[in-house]
Parts: structure tokens; C-alpha cells; sequence
């Protein structure tokens, strides 16, 4: 209603002064003529048409949107897979939950764990038993019963038993260890944090090496994007990001710029970091992300407006402010920076524009054009 209130105020004021086409113009007429590229009003008629006027801005050099996925931080995710193959005989988290650094996430049962465990019993027999036999060696060896190389080989046997008490324990340990019984095995978490995936019921049948948890630090989230290499090439690590989402916004910085495209989809993959420690983001939530791009070499960037610039026969252009009323000027335009854009030819950043009613502006021209075609 506001745009069609301003253009039938414009035509009035254009209407006002109305006379024969071939009737001739005095050079301080206060009235409104156009064609191609002029469109002459006074500053009463521009008042009263409701066109707002501003200069360019210069700095910064604009930024990007684009879509972007929450992830978890590579770096803080980890997955919880069973070493050996058994059946799970208990659960202790669920998803959701918070887990505490080693843990017990669940309890595996299988013969494999009774024979690990049983080495290590084994092994722990064998050395105590070599220890003692090097004490009784060396005890001999002092009384001038024994000889040397009983002593030395004595002394061999007990190194040995003790490496491979110390192997049983190690194969143990990465099996998961505890568990409460000879025949199982407790799997626990490597880091702490959140689990955010669970692959496994409880009294299932697992393969060694399957995935069971996957247990992630939330306080610290990945934002994973792609883009053209045009712009991918203005970007460095360290860039702000702007996160949003509804109802939530919040900074990130660009931590990686892949120095490859991705084989299918010819982009470039990028990836920012968002602190998390409010719990507000979400792994696999869709966002929009506003990418900080680097300036140009000539200097800041000259920022309009973007609702002062319109389009005619297939060109971007803005009415720049003259002592007579307005001039259709053609304009480059670059890269979206908010509620502006980047103008990269056309402007020099000291000129007067019309922002808002530059639309009236349009159509006023394109009637005055189709009058003198009449």
C-alpha cells in the first residue's frame, strides 16, 4: 500500500506540470521530466513522493549465506567398539546421558575374555613363581652353592615371566578390562562427555571391532560447510562466522579450508568451530551461516543499500542524486553483506542514492520511457 501511496504521489507531482509534448521546458522549470537516463524533480517533489536519499559506505568486504550443518567436534568425538566378539550382558547409559572418562559403558561375555583373563592369571603364577626361584638363586649364588649361569638363567626366566605378565594385563586392558567375572569384559569410555549414538541392545550378539557408542564433547561444536573456490580463496583460518538459527545466533571461526575440492560436488569443504558450553546447538541441526569474506586488494568495499538497487533492461542500476533530481547509474555488483550489498563499479562512495521509493523511481521512468515511444 506504502509503494503505491508514493508512486501516485510522484505522478501527481509529474502530472502537475503537464503540457503538450512539443511545448517547451524553461531551464528553472519546478517540474518533473524523464527520459533514458535523467529523471528531473525538485527536492519538494522528492519529499513529497517519500524517496529517502543516502550515501554509500565503505569498509569491510561484505560477507556470504549459505546452508551449514552442526557437527560434532572431530576432536572431541570418539566411538566405543568392542575389541572382542560376546554377547552384552549389561548397559549402563543410555543416550543422552553424560559419561565420565573410563567409565564402564557395558559389559561383553564370551569365551575370548575368559581366555585373556585366565592369562593373566596364568602369567601372574609363572612370574611369581621365576621370582622366586631368582631369590633362591641368588640366595645360592651368595653361599657359593650354585653356580653363576643358574643365577643368570634364573634371573632370565624371571624377565621374561614378568613381560609377559605385563602383556596379559595390556591385552586386557585393551579389550576394555573389568567386568566383574573371569568370562567378561567391561567397555568403557575413552573420553568424556555426551553419547550421542548407541548402536546396541541389551543381550545382543556382537562382532569384535563393532560400533556400540559413540560419545561425543558437546561443549565444543564443528560447523561444516562448502564453498564456491572463488570464495574459498577470500576466506582464511579465523574468519568469523555468524551462526543462526531460529530464535539463536552466536560466532564462529573458520578453523579449516581445504586446499582440495571435493570430487563431487566441486566445492570446497570448510569447517568453523562454535563454542557449545550452553548446550544450545545440536549435531546434524541445519543452520545458515554468514561467512566473513577477505577484502580486496583495491581497498574497503563500497557498501549501498539493497533495496536502492534496481534493475532496467537487464542491468543493475541506482538513481544517483543530481541538482535536477536523479541519473540512472549502472552498478557491479559483489557479494551480499546483510542488508547491503557490494558495489563493485559504478560508485565512488561520495554520491547521494535513493533508497527507499528507488522502486517508484523505476516505474516513473518506465512510464515517461513508453510516453515519448508514443
Amino acid at each position: 500500500m506504502k509503494t503505491i501511496i508514493v508512486s501516485a504521489a510522484l505522478a501527481l507531482a509529474l502530472a502537475a506540470c503537464g503540457s503538450a509534448p512539443d511545448a517547451p521546458k524553461a531551464a528553472g522549470n519546478e517540474t518533473a521530466h524523464a527520459n533514458e537516463n535523467v529523471i528531473t524533480l525538485t527536492a519538494d517533489q522528492i519529499a513529497a513522493a517519500g524517496i529517502q536519499l543516502a550515501r554509500p559506505t565503505s569498509g569491510g568486504a561484505g560477507t556470504i549465506d549459505l546452508p551449514a550443518t552442526i557437527e560434532g567436534d572431530p576432536e572431541g568425538t570418539q566411538i566405543v567398539s568392542a575389541a572382542i566378539g560376546g554377547r552384552v550382558v549389561t548397559l549402563n547409559r543410555n543416550l543422552g546421558q553424560s559419561v565420565a572418562r573410563g567409565e564402564t559403558l557395558a559389559v561383553i561375555e564370551s569365551r575370548e575374555a575368559a581366555q585373556l583373563k585366565g592369562e593373566v592369571e596364568a602369567s601372574r603364577a609363572r612370574l611369581a613363581l621365576a621370582s622366586s626361584n631368582l631369590a633362591r638363586e641368588q640366595r645360592l649364588f651368595a653361599e657359593r652353592v650354585s653356580p653363576e649361569q643358574d643365577l643368570i638363567a634364573a634371573r632370565t626366566a624371571a624377565t621374561e615371566a614378568r613381560i609377559a605378565y605385563r602383556q596379559a594385563q595390556q591385552q586386557v586392558s585393551a579389550a576394555g578390562g573389568g567386568g566383574g567375572g573371569l568370562n567378561r569384559l567391561g567397555i568403557v569410555a575413552p573420553i568424556a562427555g555426551q553419547i550421542i549414538a548407541r548402536a546396541v541392545t541389551l543381550g545382543q550378539t556382537v562382532a569384535a571391532d563393532a560400533e556400540l557408542f559413540r560419545v561425543a564433547n558437546l561443549t565444543r561444536v564443528s560447523l561444516a560447510l562448502n564453498l564456491q573456490p572463488g570464495d574459498a580463496g577470500r576466506v582464511r583460518p579465523g574468519a568469523a562466522v555468524t551462526v543462526s538459527a531460529p530464535g539463536r545466533q552466536a560466532v564462529a571461526h573458520i578453523k579449516f579450508v581445504s586446499p582440495a575440492l571435493d570430487a563431487q560436488t566441486r566445492l570446497v569443504p570448510v569447517i568453523a568451530t562454535l563454542d557449545n558450553a550452553a548446550g544450545q546447538w545440536r549435531v546434524g541441526e541445519p543452520v545458515t551461516a554468514s561467512v566473513q569474506l577477505g577484502g580486496n586488494a583495491g581497498g574497503d568495499a563500497i557498501r549501498v543499500p539493497t533495496i536502492a538497487i534496481q534493475t532496467i533492461a537487464g542491468r543493475n542500476v541506482v538513481f544517483v542524486r543530481t541538482p535536477r533530481g536523479f541519473r540512472v547509474t549502472p552498478v557491479t555488483l559483489g557479494d551480499a553483506a546483510g542488508d547491503a550489498v557490494i558495489v563493485r563499479t559504478g560508485l565512488t562512495g561520495r554520491e547521494q542514492i535513493a533508497t527507499t521509493g528507488s522502486f517508484t523511481l523505476k516505474a516513473e521512468l518506465g512510464k515517461s520511457e513508453a510516453a515519448h515511444e508514443d
